[in-house]
């Protein structure tokens, strides 16, 4: 049933996905959105998978890919890390990602980004939003100041969930974008394959109180229909060139 559905939701509402090309001569960012333990490694929390998934399991394994050629390359990295205090929750779900929890670390493929790499900026965020997380008390922005800072042309974004995180950042960063917040910034990529979500079914989800069904493949789709109908494109595919 779940994938006659999809079938059609893909059929009324298409996404146009592109090639894209990143050059050397125009200044990239990559926007790496909470690909840590706690929604992505088999059993390691509340949120994360039950059992190995092809979905996520792609996304963990292009962001590595696309972070080796950016850091290779000296190009901006922004990691979000979703990471929460002990008593704060986020309705409808169960307490995730604490803070110095093993859940709100980055996976393993990607924990060497951490390392000695001077293009790399991590965040952690107590919010799905991760523009909205990068708000200090002073009321100054990290992302903000990190894409001005390093007059950052495009963003490519990956990352989880698809239709949450993802979702939320890139359309907080476009509508700050509209408003002349990041005002080097043209271009904000969704890269499709270097995107995930989660997969709560119904027959699960039925009997848990306050529990929302979730169906990865869906929600996905839907997550790259909504952040494209905000103005992002949306990449099939990613490529590197010399000069645009």
């Amino acid at each position: 049933m779940v994938s006659r559905t999809v079938e059609l939701l893909k059929k009324e509402l298409p996404v146009e996905q592109e090639s894209v090309e990143l050059c050397d001569d125009v200044v990239t960012g990559l926007v790496l959105v909470d690909i840590i333990n706690g929604f992505c490694t088999v059993g390691a929390g509340n949120l994360a998978p039950l059992e190995p998934n092809q979905q996520i399991s792609r996304m963990i394994e292009e962001s590595a890919k696309l972070a080796r050629v950016f850091c290779e390359k000296k190009w901006p990295i922004m990691a979000f890390l979703d990471s929460h205090r002990p008593e704060q929750h986020e309705h409808p779900y169960p307490s995730h990602c604490v803070a110095g929890s093993h859940e709100s670390n980055l996976v393993p493929d990607l924990q060497w980004i951490e390392e000695n790499e001077e293009n790399v900026t991590i965040r952690r965020k107590d919010c799905y939003d991760g523009y909205i997380g990068s708000i200090e008390r002073d009321g100054s922005n990290v992302f903000v100041d990190w894409v001005n800072n390093n007059k950052i042309k495009v963003l490519l974004v990956v990352g989880v969930c698809t239709d949450i995180c993802v979702l939320d950042f890139v359309c907080s960063t476009l509508s700050a974008k509209n408003r002349g917040f990041l005002t080097p910034l043209e271009d904000v990529i969704v890269y499709s394959h270097g995107c995930a979500t989660f997969d709560f079914p119904d027959h699960i989800t039925r009997n848990i109180k306050d529990s929302i069904t979730h169906p990865q493949e869906l929600m996905h789709h839907v997550g790259l229909y909504m952040a494209k109908g905000r103005g992002a494109k949306i990449a099939r595919e990613v490529s590197f060139g010399i000069h645009a």
